[in-house]
């Protein structure tokens, strides 16, 4: 009988339910839920409460402030982090620093010096750090890197990269714990976290040099007041703009935003539904970047949150030809009931421009299920492997984690200063040598 691996929960929120569910569901061969934990109860209550109607099993709950007691308690094998962005760390380091390995939600933390402890402390326990990057086992996107490995193009010299959010995911981002940069780093840290890593590891290569403008250009009190909206409340739930607001969240009439949310407001006073137009948000909503990387290619990258379509573009500039690739994604809210980011098939494509040859389209891999098919393969490589093979080199551990967030670190830092930002001066436990991904 194959042996069983013990995993633990910190962070009840939504997204925990993948992995809870497949801990307890296709995988529970091979593995077993030992507790969860979070700073509202309610929400680890209400997990519980599933696992015991849907599963007939029993989890223990634990408060944030003994998360100590449970890794004591129920002695498990692996924490999986699944708190919003900023506690990730603490909660990194705390388990590592009490024996476990570590699952973690992307971004691996929020700025360089959380990511210097974060390291410093697998160095001194030797504990293994899985850092969840389900855009890299996302079919579409593997066989861009598949092509890329063949040398379809020859050496990649540059990249344009354009991330378009629609306004209905774009929004989604002002409204929660995500608005504020104490929180999430801002959108360059925990949504383009994604990627960047997609470029690190597409091109196998790090970011050396970042240079970044950006703004909040949309999600502003002025454009609220354009809008007519001069009424508005601090939070969606009971405004009186709400009739004629098009970016009105009910949390009350979706069953599941009203169970997680709403009901559990009184534990910790969180609002899920802030007003997308509230002069208390300090992220941006409009970047671009211009990064070097070690291998010698250039990108200019664009994100965008408030878009009339949800995807990207990127185009890869070789020395054998050029290749172009769009991916255009379904619009959703998180935990509206909808797949998160799953992919149309009619507005995706990867079309190769060779030179002194004819230009060709490939045919596109398939892919359903969240994140362009990468969530359940994911799942299934953290918690049943086939092998120790990884051709596509997608596993990412901490040196994947921290190459990712530095590119998003440096352009919050280029984009206060007004000048380049050169990532290795943040964290010295990085060399150019460090690769993105394990071997």
């Amino acid at each position: 009988m194959d042996s069983i691996t013990r995993y633990a929960i910190v962070g009840t929120g939504g997204r925990h339910e993948i992995y809870r569910d497949a801990l307890l569901g296709v995988y529970s061969k091979q593995a077993e839920l030992t507790g969860l934990c979070d700073s509202n109860i309610g929400r680890s209550r209400l997990s519980a409460a599933w696992i015991e109607k849907h599963y007939s099993r029993k989890a223990p709950v634990y408060s944030a402030e003994h998360f100590d007691d449970m890794i004591r308690d129920t002695r498990p094998d692996v924490v999986i982090v699944t708190t919003k962005d900023s506690m990730h760390d603490y909660y990194i380091v705390r388990a590592m620093e009490l024996g476990c390995d570590v699952i973690t939600e992307k971004p691996m933390t929020i700025d360089a010096a959380r990511c210097t402890s974060i390291l410093e402390m697998q160095q001194r326990t030797g504990r293994r750090l899985r850092v969840t990057f389900n855009y890299r086992y996302s079919p579409l996107r593997t066989q861009i890197k598949h092509l890329l490995m063949n040398d379809i193009i020859g050496k990649v010299v540059s990249v344009d990269f354009h991330w378009m959010l629609d306004t209905r995911h774009g929004a989604d981002y002002f409204r929660r714990w995500h608005r504020n940069k104490e929180n999430s780093g801002g959108l360059l840290v925990h949504k383009a976290t994604h990627h960047f890593d997609l470029i690190n590891w597409w091109l196998d290569t790090t970011p050396e040099t970042v240079y970044a403008t950006g703004r909040r250009a949309y999600y502003t009190p002025a454009i609220g007041d354009q809008l007519g909206l001069g009424r508005r409340a601090e939070r969606c739930h009971g405004c009186p703009e709400a009739a004629g607001c098009s970016f009105y969240l009910s949390l009350k009439d979706n069953k599941y935003l009203r169970t997680l949310y709403l009901e559990q407001e009184q534990y910790d006073k969180y609002y899920r539904d802030r007003c997308v137009f509230s002069d208390s948000i300090d992220i941006e909503d409009s970047m671009t970047l211009a990064v070097s990387y070690r291998n010698g290619a250039h990108m200019s990258y664009s994100l965008n949150a408030f878009m009339p379509w949800e995807g990207y573009m990127v185009v890869f500039n070789g020395t054998k030809g050029r290749l172009e690739h769009k991916c255009e994604g379904s619009v959703y809210i998180n935990g509206d009931g909808s797949v998160p980011g799953s992919l149309k098939r009619e507005g995706s494509w990867i079309r190769v421009y060779p030179h002194f040859a004819p230009a060709y389209e490939e045919f596109i891999w398939e892919a359903s299920g969240g994140h362009g098919g990468g969530d359940k393969l994911l799942l299934q490589d953290l918690f049943a492997p086939d092998s120790t093979e990884d051709p596509y080199g997608r596993r990412a551990d901490q040196y994947g984690g921290a190459w990712s967030i530095l590119t998003g670190i440096a352009a919050n830092l280029s984009i206060q200063n007004k000048m380049p930002v050169h990532t290795l001066d943040l964290v010295p436990l990085l060399t150019d040598k460090t690769g993105c991904y394990l071997k």
